[in-house]
């Protein structure tokens, strides 16, 4: 496996291994996989692929060989993914592999100038296919999955802009495809017959452009349907420059997917039904709804903060950019507490109701009143005992989320607000054997309106939350 610290690499790893695979990462660095869930299941090696010595002792003994890497970002990419490419082929033949396996894009329409990305990418998979070693090529288009690059250049560029002057290219056809059925086409290529050496077109289930997916995105998110207005002004360049500074998407990465955007990018044939028979590849909306957590899945793996039980190769990864996977706000604190933790805990589980916020109880109230005005459940709810919480149960303008008795209550935000909010409180010891209080308060945006609403509250969460932090602190030292 090239590629493993990647994202489609690092989602692929684990479920190469539930299916019962022996994976080996190919990394510059083995420490740059310490870190990652599965690295104890898993054998590394060290090795460049810009560097054929070091691939042959990785290559020994490997049969299915991932080439998942892509130098995008850099300015000479071109040039560095064809020696890696050209590297990887001759050291996979060398090394007896009987299958090379490699994720490109798709080609441009005959006639038609390919961009600098596409290229590069069809020329890799040309590389691989003339290795002398059986290949399979997948072809994908835009990849809708958090974390995927091309994925996030139309989160934020939905999210944040209702109304949009746009390039021409909006009007092009693409054929998205959702990370949960590349992962399951990935698989599948290591099994098929021996003597296959050809390239597949891959693609979900709906043909769109790419201002269609931008409003199906929309209503998907629960965001109004937005007014997008191409023109001719727009070259690719300045496309890239105006996706820039909406969108934390690099630059160096924007700049060639937006001039791959150029061309329509829709599957000709479908031959790879043939050989990963089963389910239908997903609709664009579905895609877009694991992406974002709004599709519950008891099978998959989930995290809080993801809102709901997402497609587990669908949701971000700590290996991923740190400019992907949506806006994300947070507001931490902490505070040592010169008290037992027991006690610690006893005020953070009391909190609300009758006993308050522990901070600036005028500011709450006001709050409380704004949001039964606009139709929220404002304070009035209260709280059912007033030392103890169970999970599920309404706390004023919050439901009580998860308890982890004596450490850990975490609440989600049940007022009227454009976006989605949780508040974790924690009791703990530090290494010194001293009491710790810790805060976070989390903010998922929905649409322009959740930046503008995060913004206004903002200066209000210096006093507010540093208050609170402070409070629960000394609650817990006199109660002691």
């Amino acid at each position: 496996m090239t590629g493993a610290t990647g994202y489609i690499g690092g989602r692929l790893v684990p479920r190469l291994l539930a299916a019962d695979h022996e994976v080996r990462c190919l990394s510059r660095s083995a420490a740059r996989l310490r870190d990652a869930p599965w690295a104890a299941r898993v054998a590394i090696a060290e090795g460049d692929l810009t560097d054929s010595a070091s691939l042959t002792a990785a290559l020994d003994g490997v049969e299915v060989a991932y080439f998942l890497v892509h130098s995008l970002g850099r300015r000479d990419f071109e040039e560095t993914d064809r020696r890696a490419a050209s590297n990887f082929a001759t050291a996979c033949r060398a090394a007896g592999v009987r299958r090379i396996i490699y994720l490109g894009g798709p080609e441009p329409p005959p006639g038609e100038r390919a961009s600098a990305h596409l290229r590069s990418r069809t020329e890799v998979g040309r590389i691989l296919l003339d290795s002398g070693v059986p290949t399979v090529v997948l072809r994908a288009p835009v990849i809708i999955g958090s974390g995927s690059a091309s994925f996030e250049m139309l989160r934020y560029l939905t999210e944040r802009l209702p109304i949009m002057v746009t390039p021409r290219w909006v009007r092009n056809r693409i054929q998205p495809i959702a990370v949960r059925d590349v992962m399951r086409y990935l698989i599948a290529a290591a099994t098929m017959p021996a003597d296959l050496n050809r390239a597949f077109d891959i693609g979900g289930a709906d043909v769109l452009t790419y201002g269609e997916m931008m409003n199906r995105y929309a209503r998907v998110a629960g965001l109004r349907r937005r007014i997008i207005m191409p023109t001719r002004v727009l070259s690719p360049w300045l496309s890239a420059f105006w996706v820039g500074l909406v969108t934390p998407v690099p630059n160096s990465i924007a700049r060639p997917l937006v001039a791959s955007l150029v061309h329509e990018a829709v599957a000709h044939e479908n031959d790879i039904a043939e050989y990963a028979p089963g389910t239908e590849p997903l609709d664009f909306d579905a895609a877009v709804g694991f992406a974002l957590g709004k599709v519950r899945n008891a099978d998959v793996e989930t995290r809080w903060s993801s809102a709901a039980g997402r497609d587990a190769a669908a949701e971000p990864l700590p290996s991923d950019p740190d400019w992907s996977g949506g806006s994300v706000y947070v507001d931490e604190r902490s505070q040592v507490v010169h008290a037992p933790v027991e006690s610690l805990w006893r005020v953070i589980e009391g909190v609300g109701g009758e006993n308050g916020w522990y901070s600036f109880p005028l500011a709450w109230t006001v709050r409380g009143w704004l949001d039964k005005l606009v139709g929220g459940v404002g304070l009035r709810r209260g709280r059912r005992d007033r030392h103890r919480l169970r999970v599920g149960e309404a706390l004023d303008w919050w439901r009580v989320e998860e308890i982890v008795p004596g450490s850990l209550l975490r609440l989600r935000a049940e007022m009227r607000v454009p976006g989605r909010a949780w508040l974790e409180m924690t009791a703990s010891t530090d290494g010194d054997g001293r009491s710790v209080y810790r805060q976070r308060a989390v903010f998922l945006p929905r649409g322009l309106a959740g930046h503008a609403y995060w913004a206004s509250v903002l200066p209000f969460h210096g006093i507010v939350f540093k208050g609170m932090a402070r409070n629960i602190a000394m609650g817990a030292e006199q109660a002691t």
